[in-house]
């Protein structure tokens, strides 16, 4: 199949299908500019940033809550169009044929699937890695300053911000965003499908102005913060 990517040799001969994919696609890639603009004008309020400095987005509602209305909509919009033939037909031929594709690049060792996944794993890693470190944190510490386990003490971690040190976070804010998009370009690349580069471009959407907002969050509260880390990308932004 060369270097040419999903859709083109997939839907010659289906306009709905193609159509339905590219709809999919466009809409994902407009959905991303729009993040970016809405983002990068005021933070999503969680976390560090809620409440005035993030303006008006609407009514509040728990975190966990909105990562399952978000992440369920698709689920819910493919089962409602079930009993429309063609869009179901187009979507079942879409992941049969995206997954048969996947399946070709793993079974002939495909280089952009094996150098996808590693991205991936790395990316994986990198996010984990500076999750564990920001909750860290938060946990009790010893009077050596070693981070106590839950079978060490019942007292409650600290809920303030501290400056997270080591790793990454000594060149970036945000190693956990940045090792995130690593994931999802990794995946783009071991797909090879148009899908995989939108979806990292909403992820890129969200962890750029987050971590831009994030890094001048820490500058304004900490007087001395490391003047040399960058917000996102090591050494350059």
């Amino acid at each position: 199949m060369g270097l040419q990517a999903i859709p083109w040799s997939l839907y010659k001969d289906d306009e709905t299908r193609f159509w339905v994919h590219f709809g999919l696609v466009i809409l994902g890639f407009l959905l991303s500019v729009i993040t970016l603009i809405a983002q990068w004008a005021k933070p999503a309020p969680y976390g560090k940033h809620e409440g005035s400095e993030a303006g008006n987005w609407g009514p509040m509602i728990p975190q966990r809550l909105g990562h399952i209305f978000s992440d369920a909509i698709p689920g819910v919009l493919m089962f409602i169009l079930r009993p429309y033939p063609s869009v179901n037909y187009a979507v079942q031929k879409w992941t049969s044929c995206t997954g048969d594709y996947i399946g070709r690049l793993l079974s002939k060792l495909d280089p952009r699937f094996i150098c996808g996944i590693v991205i991936f794993v790395l990316g994986y890693v990198i996010n984990r890695w500076a999750d564990y470190k920001l909750r860290s944190l938060r946990r009790p510490k010893s009077e050596d300053g070693k981070v106590m386990t839950s079978l060490q003490t019942n007292i409650d971690g600290d809920s303030g911000y501290f400056i997270p040190r080591g790793g990454l976070y000594e060149v970036i804010s945000c190693p956990n965003y940045f090792g995130e998009l690593v994931e999802w370009l990794g995946w783009s690349l071991a797909t090879w499908s148009l899908a995989g580069l939108v979806w990292a471009l909403f992820g890129a959407a969200t962890f750029l102005p987050r971590s831009w907002h994030n890094h001048n969050w820490y500058k304004r509260q900490f007087e001395d913060y490391p003047s040399q880390r960058k917000a996102f990308l090591p050494f350059i932004y």
